[in-house]
């Protein structure tokens, strides 16, 4: 697995201001007369005072849509207004940054809007605006107006803040630097969507930085899962979520940045698995997706991201005391069993029929899981196995799904090995992964692999997984070592199942040679550039090459194939 990092994007639209409605105009800079003098100034800011109370007195009177009510978010990104106000407008044209920062300040809710609707126009599209506020200490401003008694003041003062940080570094700082996370996280307590879209949105934004990941994790994860995730995933009915849009907003946001801040250490990764209620909260909401077939919805993507992320080095990270339980008390024993299991034979139909009763059983774990135990659960199997099946159009959701069992399977533990079992023989997945090697994502292709390398080395038949995948893993491999696609780390998982099933199965050595394996093998040990990632794959193929070249009766086979006498040079010795 390899650390998941959600990307951050904006969607461009126009102002529209509301025609159907009354303007009121702001006086010139000529009908103010001379500037200069204070008193000018004082009279010019009276008057624009004057238009924007007279503006929100009418909103109010016509029960127009409220301010910020109908802004375009671009989740963990910038935000822009679809003002209907179009006083507010004609005065933002006639307003500077200066200005704008100076009435943040001002006791006045209407002038604090207006400045606040200012900054966040202005840090949309400008990255020169963003550093402006900042230096003209406007961060702080802003994270005082967050616990506002107004909500349109903490609506427009949050939208700003979320321009005002978006790929700048400096502003982030300066708005943890300002106390603005916390004051944030203690406005997640209000009910207003609007505002908890702006909050969420900002601490996506946030996470993306890999400096930032430990801190924000510190301070918002136990407040995002209780005030957040757990409301928006249950119900009156466990089984049923129903979001409203706005909700959707705002899970897809937050899951975004548990997303970003599971990818960063062992640290927080066992924090989040530990917190209460966010593993059954991201498990329910998969869960109910499936049942309604939201093939599409980003909320599930970042979800089995988290998961995904959760279940990476899950053996080295979970706690001894659950690691032992899952290994079962007899753990030693039955290693040395596995040679020779009372009379029977590794193969024999007895030993199999214990070892499958064995597996069966789950004793170590909670026939319903709860929190982390999910993540290690046989039943997070058969969820994954539906991700991949339902989600035919959503490549990265497929992708986490893939590479959370990919994650569960690696290693030589003994659970490591029962929950392939599941995937192979309860939950019959191996079609079902067969038949997405057809995607044309590499990142895809590489969880699929892994798994199936991890899936090959748990097998307890290699014959019969070596006649349904040996064909096609070898049609996926390249010509030689030069080809650009599959990626190397694809060609490695390749041969690394490969191998597993040559190390266990005359069947797969002979179904290489006779579905053309061995001329690609040797092209890729051969013919290849010295790269780091092409000498990994070389080693790879000729390691496979070598175990095949140990079946002696098979050399007839390899010699129809012209490549006896290669393989007898270079593997008498050893790879």
């Amino acid at each position: 697995m390899s650390a998941t990092v959600a990307s951050e994007s904006c969607f461009l639209s126009a102002l529209q201001p509301n025609t159907a409605v009354t303007t009121y105009a702001v006086p010139s800079d000529v009908q103010l007369g001379p500037r200069g003098s204070i008193m000018d100034e004082v009279e010019r800011a009276k008057r624009v005072q004057q238009q924007v109370h007279l503006r929100l007195a009418e909103k109010r009177s016509s029960s127009l849509t409220r301010l910020n009510g109908s802004n375009c978010i671009s989740p963990g990104g910038q935000l822009i207004i679809h003002f209907s106000l179009c006083a507010i407008l004609e005065i933002m044209h006639s307003l500077d940054m200066p200005t704008a920062v100076n009435y943040l300040s001002m006791s006045d809710t209407a002038m604090q809007v207006l400045g606040a609707a200012y900054v966040q126009h202005q840090c949309y599209h400008s990255s020169d605006a963003k550093n402006q506020v900042r230096l003209l200490k406007g961060v702080p401003a802003l994270v005082q107006l967050f616990s506002s008694d107004s909500q349109e003041v903490q609506r427009y003062a949050t939208g700003a803040t979320r321009n005002l940080i978006y790929e700048n570094m400096d502003n982030k700082a300066a708005l943890i630097e300002a106390g603005g996370v916390a004051k944030l996280i203690s406005v997640l307590k209000e009910p207003d969507e609007e505002l908890r879209k702006n909050i969420t949105g900002i601490l996506w934004n946030m996470s993306s930085k890999d400096s930032l990941k430990e801190k924000l994790a510190r301070e918002t994860l136990s407040e995002l899962t209780e005030r957040v995730l757990v409301p928006l995933c249950s119900g009156v009915d466990s089984e049923l979520i129903r979001q409203s849009p706005s909700e959707a907003d705002i899970f897809y946001n937050t899951t975004g940045c548990l997303r970003n801040l599971s990818s960063v250490n062992e640290r927080t990764r066992q924090q989040m698995r530990d917190m209460r209620g966010l593993v059954d909260s991201l498990v329910a909401y998969i869960q109910n997706s499936l049942q309604d077939e939201k093939a599409e919805d980003k909320g599930v993507e970042n979800a089995v991201c988290v998961l995904r992320n959760l279940s990476y080095q899950l053996y080295s990270e979970i706690p001894p005391s659950t690691l032992l339980r899952l290994e079962g008390p007899t753990r030693a024993r039955a290693t040395t069993e596995t040679e020779s299991i009372g009379c029977f034979t590794p193969q024999s139909k007895k030993a199999k029929e214990r070892q499958n009763q064995e597996l069966s059983t789950f004793s170590e774990v909670a026939k319903q899981p709860k929190g982390a135990e999910w993540l290690w659960h046989p039943q997070v199997v058969g969820l994954y196995n539906r991700v991949l099946q339902h989600y035919e159009t959503n490549t990265a959701t497929r992708e986490a799904a893939a590479g959370a069992l990919q994650n569960i399977t690696a290693g030589e533990t003994r659970w490591a090995s029962v929950l392939s079992w599941v995937a192979l023989e309860q939950e019959r997945m191996l079609p079902v992964v067969l038949d997405l090697l057809q995607t044309q994502s590499d990142q895809e292709m590489r969880s699929l692999t892994g798994l199936l390398r991890n899936l090959s080395r748990h097998s307890r038949n290699k014959d019969d997984m070596a006649t349904k995948v040996v064909n096609i893993l070898v049609t996926k491999l390249p010509s030689d070592g030069h080809q650009k696609e599959p990626s190397s780390e694809v060609v490695v998982n390749i041969c690394g199942t490969l191998n597993n099933l040559v190390a266990g199965s005359s069947l797969a050595a002979r179904d290489i040679a006779f579905f053309d394996g061995l001329p690609k093998l040797v092209a890729i040990k051969s013919s290849h550039d010295n790269s780091s990632g092409k000498l990994k794959a070389a080693k790879a193929a000729s390691t496979v090459l070598f175990n095949m070249f140990q079946y002696n009766k098979l050399h007839k086979d390899y010699k129809q194939v012209r490549y006896y006498i290669f393989m007898e040079v270079n593997f008498s010795r050893g790879p």
